[in-house]
């Protein structure tokens, strides 16, 4: 996991190992540390805030004869990534009105729909009681598919036939929680390229008829900067309050979470690190900046 990022890091560490970093010998470092970052899939915006940081963290730095400057430089790296990075607890937020409405909103082949499954499961195990609602009216197999998370989960399903609007579905979910006391309301919406403006008009009902309490981009770290560019777009369309990043355990780059934190000023909420219900992990900067950090020492 983020093997590429270890390796960029490693090799900067490597290339300036030197007793007194001076400007001029920072320059083509930062700029291969730069290159290297994008190549990660970070954002260029954020490529260039991390390496300009360095540099004003790292000039005139003065490293005694034979001491190792791997510290200085992973101690610097880490608290710009610390500024970079925030999360939030989605579970305080969920508790905190009832019923608490989480509009989930993203492109084909995320994962959302599974997302949303292991959100449920989240919020289950920590006692909260959450209802489905099908948002998804167009795409062939979609009420199935949620049915088939719902029965796992022993969770109810609010749903219409096939082509119904998914405003009026979403709404009706709400009237249920409320009417029965579920606390969490999760709503599954149709997966659409950012740039359909007539799906995305979709979702601005949705969100204008029930006025979810929060919206979720789910995003695939896979897809590196392309998952921020959809981010930045659904954000400009409907607000976005967060983010959940599926597959990062098979992303060896990534960029994407410091790209979309960075970008749109949003936090992340959870990684999603396997197949199961139970491999979704709360967002821990620390965690990520662990990973990317171990292993960056002088080969």
């Amino acid at each position: 996991m983020f093997d590429k990022l270890k390796k960029a890091l490693g090799e900067f560490v490597t290339d300036i190992s030197t007793r007194s970093i001076s400007e001029g010998d920072l320059e083509s470092s930062l700029w291969n540390l730069q290159l290297a970052l994008v190549e990660c899939d970070v954002a260029l915006p954020a490529a260039e805030s991390i390496t300009n940081s360095l540099k004003e963290r790292l000039v005139g730095v003065k490293v005694k004869r034979f001491e190792d400057i791997a510290p200085v430089v992973k101690s610097s790296f880490e608290s710009i990534l610390e500024e970079s990075l925030s999360s939030a607890d989605l579970l305080s937020m969920a508790k905190s009105k009832s019923p608490f409405s989480i509009m989930f909103v993203g492109v084909n082949g995320t994962g959302k729909t599974t997302t949303i499954a292991k959100v449920a499961r989240y919020l289950l195990d920590n006692g909260v009681s959450v209802v489905f609602a099908c948002g998804d009216t167009y795409r062939a197999g979609s009420e199935e598919q949620i049915e088939a998370h719902a029965q796992k989960l022993g969770v109810k399903v609010i749903k219409h036939k096939y082509g119904a609007d998914p405003a009026a579905v979403a709404f009706d979910a709400v009237t249920y929680a409320k009417n029965s006391g579920v606390g969490v309301v999760l709503i599954d919406t149709a997966g659409r390229m950012q740039t359909d403006k007539d799906l995305m008009g979709e979702l601005m009902k949705i969100k204008r008829v029930v006025q979810p309490d929060m919206t979720i981009f789910v995003g695939d770290s896979l897809a590196g900067n392309d998952a921020l560019h959809q981010a930045e777009e659904f954000n400009k369309s409907v607000s976005i309050d967060g983010v959940i990043l599926t597959k990062v355990d098979a992303d060896s780059k990534g960029g994407a979470a410091i790209s979309i934190s960075s970008a749109i000023k949003k936090p992340i909420f959870f990684l999603g690190v396997g197949q199961s219900y139970k491999d979704l992990v709360p967002f821990d900067a620390s965690w990520v900046i662990k990973n990317i950090l171990s292993k960056t020492e002088k080969k």
